[in-house]
């Protein structure tokens, strides 16, 4: 039975049946001439008290609204209305009644049969029978019964009206009873096995969802929403099972929509990289809303620049990300240049500055695309361009407000990531600039160095390295890391790397040296502390190790700050060691000592100076990262280029974290034909002597001449110096390297001055000739007194053989 005609059955009559109700014949006059049991049963009067009463009589006025009288279904001269009549015990009882005439052939006859029922009973029946015809003929909800055997017995109208269940069967209510069909083809066979369980177990199944496509419209997928519940008798056993289906097409892809843009809210722009971005977004848009992706950004984008504002026709275009996403099989293509027609979707897309939307053309694989552009503050980034071809429905007006959030999205991210690539930029400019070009060739070492800079979203750091040529050919060797990132820790790199610079051309000892470079460090935190808007890229700390070697001694004394200590390659074992260095506090933290450790380092020793980047790292083992770097020295006589290269491939061979900085040393110890030592009294006459020893040794070293000339007038200024204003033994050392370097050393500790004798003054003059006829001189301190240097230009062919 259908719903169409379910009004039709005994079950659907009501108390107003004359087979149940109360009935009462009346004359033409209304005169009561028949009065049935139960008619006496509702009003107690018994027959012969109602026979020759005017049926008016029982009808009591009340204050009040009547339900007006109402045409009875299936007679149409019936009427219904609803009386307050007296009860035979003087109560008054609400009534409805059905007024049907006669037919009468006989004058006298009755004319009327009256109906009579318990009017709180009527009504609810009559709503029951509304809340029933609703879910019958009204109800959205489509609702079916199936017996045992899973067969069609009875059906709603919303199983096959428009939006409803049945037009994915095709056919009416009555057409499916008749069909006696077990179930719908093309539903899932899954719900034969629900129902079944629902009629074995008793437990209802609720919001089973499945999809498919109705006969009414079999372009596109709907959703349903199905729930089943077991139909019994009064003792329990069971009829069948109604099954109640919704299509929730519409709230369905509403809420993958939403599901969608909280997706991207959580996967999209997890790293400051553009191309990563794209990736991320084409991740979460395939396969649900887009079978491919393709996002071109323009070129200045890529590069960090500022876009300009407002529409502009399409510049240069790079894609960076075209394919389904990670996990499909198309290949991606990266960094490929697009140059689109003024025609195109993409360039439209940018000239209009809103979504295009593209259907397939004749010959066309795709079956829709839509362009969306990337905007920021006004500005075109690039466009996104979102592609159907395997999806059932090609892009509609409800996609564009998705696409539109997801690709402001992206834009929002792009954009940071284009803030940080400009800053980023700026900040590794600004540290590559601070690092030494070219490293100074130095007599007593061959070096070769790398620096990598970080590739994670921190930004640039703070690591350096030097090399700096001291006097008497000895070799300043400095590697640093300001712990931080961005502008400031760059910027504080390179104040920290001129301040060594410069405290080394003091000729400090390691020690003092990083003693001083702790002051102007912690100088420097205090004032940084005194401006309330610091950023938080500020250097948060700083190690450095700065060691001094000496190619004629081939002794090396090295001081640290909290920096690793370095690696040693022994030339003639290939044994890698670290010296036994103090590690000494981080700069920094004020009023802490620093010690110096001196050890040899014989002639082609190799000496590995690195910051913490290097061995140390997120996930790494740090004693298997210095293991590894032991590893690649021990072939320490390969050249350092390659050894470089080979260490950085073996520790770093992904994305770098942090920083990283390495220098390499190879040691060389200077000829002993290239140096001459002389061993002076403190006696005035020690002054000819060392005369006379210069000249010698400049003859036999092929530098007569001027330079001959010049070195005794040299020599005798600074031994004559050092025995008016010092006391002891005088040394007297030349060393022909790239320059002629003369030393004379005392046991003072008084630094003599460079000053303009008047024209009367007999003396004065002497340190002001030296500095005229040299290239440049100085002092530097020993742990017994002074060293007062100069160096003269050799030429051309008096400079020693390199090596």
């Amino acid at each position: 039975m259908s719903a169409v005609h379910a009004d039709e059955g005994a079950g659907f009559r009501g108390p107003l049946d004359v087979t149940r109700a109360a009935t009462a014949v009346l004359d033409a006059d209304g005169t009561v001439t028949g009065w049935s049991p139960a008619a006496e049963s509702l009003l107690g009067y018994r027959a012969h008290e109602a026979a020759g009463r005017s049926v008016g009589s029982f009808v009591i006025e009340r204050p009040g609204p009547y339900r007006p009288s109402t045409a009875v279904p299936g007679a149409a001269q019936a009427r219904r209305q609803v009386f307050h009549m007296r009860h035979r015990d003087g109560r008054i009882v609400r009534v409805a009644t059905a007024s049907l005439p006669l037919d009468s052939t006989r004058g006298g006859g009755p004319g009327r049969l009256l109906v009579l029922a318990d009017a709180d009973e009527t009504d609810r029946w009559e709503a029951l029978q509304s809340m029933l015809r609703g879910l019958a003929t009204q109800s959205p909800v489509g609702l079916a019964i199936y017996d045992t055997a899973l067969r069609v017995v009875w059906t709603n109208r919303a199983l096959y009206e428009e939006g409803g269940d049945g037009q994915y069967t095709g056919l009416g209510p009555d057409e499916q009873v008749e069909d006696g069909r077990v179930l719908d083809p093309g539903r899932p066979d899954t719900l034969a096995e629900t129902m079944r369980a629902v009629l074995a177990t008793g437990e209802a199944v609720i919001d089973l969802h499945y999809s498919g496509r109705p006969p009414s419209d079999p372009a596109h997928d709907h959703v349903w929403s199905c729930s089943y519940y077991r139909l019994q008798d009064p003792v329990g056993h069971p009829l069948g099972v109604c099954e109640e289906s919704v299509d929730i097409t519409e709230r369905y892809l509403a809420q993958r929509r939403l599901d969608l843009l909280v997706r991207a809210g959580g996967m999209v722009g997890k790293t400051l990289d553009m191309d990563r971005t794209a990736q991320e977004l084409a991740a979460v848009t395939v396969p649900q809303f887009a079978d491919a992706v393709a996002v071109d950004l323009l070129d200045a984008v890529l590069a960090g620049d500022q876009p300009a504002p407002g529409t502009e026709p399409a510049r240069t275009l790079v894609r960076v990300w075209d394919g389904p996403g990670p996990s499909g099989t198309r290949p991606a293509r990266r960094r490929d240049p697009v140059d689109p027609d003024p025609d195109s979707l993409q360039a439209r897309c940018l000239a209009e500055g809103r979504p295009v939307l593209q259907d397939a053309g004749p010959g066309d694989t795709v079956r829709s695309r839509l362009a969306v552009p990337l905007r920021t503050e006004g500005a075109a980034l690039g466009v996104v361009t979102f592609c159907r071809d395997r999806h059932p429905d090609p892009f509609g007006a409800g996609d564009l407000p998705v696409a539109d959030e997801l690709v402001a999205r992206a834009a929002v991210c792009i954009d940071n990531a284009r803030r940080f690539t400009r800053e980023h930029t700026a900040a590794l400019t600004l540290q590559r600039s601070l690092l030494p070009r070219h490293l100074p060739q130095v007599t007593g070492a061959e070096v070769a160095h790398r620096y990598l800079p970080a590739d994670s979203g921190a930004g640039v750091g703070g690591d350096w390295y030097d090399v700096i040529a001291l006097s008497g050919t000895r070799v300043g060797l400095v590697v640093g890391d300001v712990v931080g990132h961005g502008v400031r820790a760059a910027a504080t790199m390179g104040r920290l790397r001129t301040s060594v610079r410069a405290l080394a051309r003091l000729d400090l000892p390691p020690d003092e040296l990083l003693t001083r470079l702790d002051e102007l460090v912690t100088q420097d935190a205090h004032e940084r502390t005194a401006v309330p808007d610091a950023g938080e890229d500020d250097a948060l700390g700083v190690t450095c190790l700065y060691a001094v070697y000496d190619p004629v001694t081939g002794r090396c004394s090295m001081a640290r700050a909290g920096h690793p200590p370095p690696a040693v390659v022994d030339p003639a074992t290939g044994g890698v060691h670290h010296p036994e260095v103090p590690a000494g506090p981080p700069l920094g933290l004020g009023g802490l000592p620093f010690q110096s450790a001196e050890f040899p380092l014989p002639e082609g020793s190799v000496l590995a100076l690195y910051t913490d980047g290097l061995v140390y790292g997120r996930g790494r083992d740090r004693d298997a990262e210095v293991a590894a770097l032991h590893t690649v020295l021990a072939d320490h006589r390969r050249p350092l280029e390659i050894l470089c290269d080979r260490i950085v491939a073996t520790l770093l061979p992904g994305p770098v974290e942090d920083d990283a900085a390495l220098l390499l040393v190879r040691t060389r110890v200077l000829d002993r034909d290239e140096v001459a030592v002389c061993e002076l009294a403190d006696d005035p006459e020690a002054v000819g002597r060392a005369r006379a020893f210069a000249t010698g040794q400049v003859d036999d070293w092929g530098l007569d001449g001027e330079l001959g000339f010049t070195t005794e007038l040299v020599v005798s200024e600074l031994v004559t110096n050092a025995i008016r204003y010092a006391s002891g033994p005088i040394q007297l050392r030349l060393i022909r390297d790239r320059t002629l370097i003369c030393e004379v050393s005392d046991t003072g500790h008084t630094s003599p001055h460079l000053r303009r004798a008047g024209s009367e003054d007999e003396g004065g003059r002497g340190l002001f000739l030296v500095a005229q006829m040299t290239q440049q001189w100085g002092t530097r301190y020993t742990p017994t007194g002074k060293t007062i240097w100069a160096e003269q230009p050799l030429p051309p062919d008096g400079a020693p053989p390199d090596g």
